[in-house]
């Protein structure tokens, strides 16, 4: 685990230092937050590498009456992609995920301790992803789609009672369109999230299942480089054969900025108001983005 805490910290120096190695933004030119949402694809021969750190943490859910014991699942998702041809229309990638819960009342942030504990805690490297993005109408360049192969590299799901991952194929395609008011001022961008699950059924909860996720975004930017944004995303799980159904809401908020011409920074918050089967907690989330 150390290994992975190390590649971890030297990727996102790496990123820091492509970001801060670029020319300084000119007050004409709109900056990566403005310009480059999901829905934007880069350029023939660019770099866009984001690394999005996500915390969820509960002490309630809808499988129990009242609190139980903190549970706490830490995912890192390390996405790299390059353009593609011509006219902005494709790019290509891969992403990792890395994990590591902890369970059994522990405290929050023990899951960033990338342990592996009988009955306590698991971490490990679960998935890897090729990737596509691609913009299906010429004319419409705000309305991109994301697909992605997920292949699971987890032996078990669950050892010990500590579930580390899905051991199941994710077939998963994201469709992104993002708005721009008049001024610059204001954006509106909605995702649709879909998650084919597959595999053998006794192998994982989720196999022979269709998740759904919309969600909508809506930023408010004081300036080019800042922005503040509330979120609500709903998730509907679609048994397919495994009898297992699940949906939740959450809602949140957070903020962007421009630390250079290249380099981001993501702040996002969200929590569980609601759902069937599912737990009632809150994520912390964290990324960088370097487009170069």
């Amino acid at each position: 685990m150390k290994k992975l805490q190390s590649l971890a910290l030297a990727l996102g120096l790496l990123t820091a230092f492509a970001g801060y190695a670029q020319e300084e933004e000119t007050d004409t030119q709109k900056s990566n937050i403005q310009q480059y949402t999901p829905s934007k694809l880069i350029g023939k021969g660019k770099l866009d590498i984001k690394w999005f750190n996500n915390i969820y943490t509960e002490t309630k859910s809808t499988f129990a009456d009242g609190k139980q014991p903190r549970q706490t699942f830490f995912t890192s998702t390390l996405e790299a992609y390059t353009g593609v041809g011509e006219n902005n229309r494709w790019n290509v990638g891969v992403i990792l995920k890395i994990r590591s819960n902890s369970i059994g009342g522990t405290k929050t942030l023990d899951a960033l301790k990338f342990k592996n504990e009988d009955g306590v805690a698991r971490a490990g490297l679960t998935s890897f992803a090729p990737s596509v993005k691609f913009v299906p109408f010429e004319s419409v360049g705000n309305f991109s789609i994301q697909s992605s192969l997920y292949i699971p590299l987890v032996d078990n799901e669950t050892e010990n009672g500590v579930f580390l991952d899905q051991n199941g194929f994710i077939w998963q395609n994201r469709f992104f369109y993002d708005y721009t008011f008049p001024g610059d001022k204001w954006q509106i961008f909605s995702e649709l999230n879909t998650e084919l699950n597959f595999g053998e059924e006794e192998k994982s909860f989720a196999n022979n299942s269709l998740n759904l996720t919309p969600g909508i975004f809506l930023s408010y930017f004081p300036t080019s480089k800042f922005t503040v944004l509330a979120l609500a995303q709903h998730s509907q799980r679609i048994d397919l054969g495994n009898n297992f159904s699940q949906n939740y809401t959450a809602l949140g908020g957070g903020t962007k900025y421009q630390l250079t011409n290249a380099l981001n920074l993501e702040l996002l918050y969200t929590n569980f108001v609601g759902g069937d089967n599912t737990g009632l907690g809150e994520t912390f989330n964290l990324g960088l983005r370097a487009i170069f």
